[in-house]
């Protein structure tokens, strides 16, 4: 009888958790099956190694990037204004991976590295037709770098320095006027 493919997910979820929670070097082969509350045999039927388990999360990411590029392109509000918006963190599976692969890269994995610089790549791309120049484009990006940067500044559930509301609104709006074609 083969293993629910639900348990691969949960082993994949622990680790990604453990990144985040606690950083790569935490983020053991035991510690992942614990955190999974899976045996290691169990672990080891989805996934042989600790890379093994970086290269499902890299894959993980590169999946959502995709669903999120395809949202961004079909956006009825418009891909600058959905890549804003989204750029505030949700605590979504898209954000977890970007987190956790984050970890990996700091950890120095280069496939980490790789996947982050892929998905920067690729939002660039799905934006681009839509800045009437390189100068908006990198407008566009670094608003979005620093919505989600200011979200890591979150302490003890109080906001870090991110616009919520009409605030968001009118920063939207303000970076469309100055960007779109």
């Amino acid at each position: 009888m083969s293993r629910p493919p639900l348990a691969r997910d949960r082993v994949l979820d622990a680790f990604e958790r453990i990144l985040i929670d606690d950083g790569e070097r935490a983020a053991t082969m035991d510690a992942t099956a614990r955190a999974a509350g899976v045996s290691k045999g169990g672990l080891l039927y989805h996934f042989a190694s600790k890379e093994a388990l970086e290269t499902a999360l890299v894959e993980r990411l590169a999946a959502l990037v995709d669903d999120d590029v395809t949202a961004l392109e079909g956006a009825p509000e418009g891909a600058i204004a959905y890549f804003l918006r989204t750029s505030v963190m949700d605590d979504d599976p898209l954000d977890r991976a970007i987190i956790a692969v984050s970890r990996l890269a700091q950890g120095g994995s280069g496939a980490a590295a790789a996947a982050l610089h892929e998905m920067r790549e690729r939002w660039e791309a799905a934006i681009r037709p839509h800045a009437k120049d390189e100068a908006s484009l990198d407008l566009v990006l670094l608003v979005s770098d620093g919505l989600y940067f200011n979200n890591t500044l979150q302490s003890g559930g109080v906001a870090g320095p991110v616009p919520t509301g009409e605030a968001l609104d009118a920063l939207v709006a303000l970076v469309e006027q100055a960007a779109r074609r």
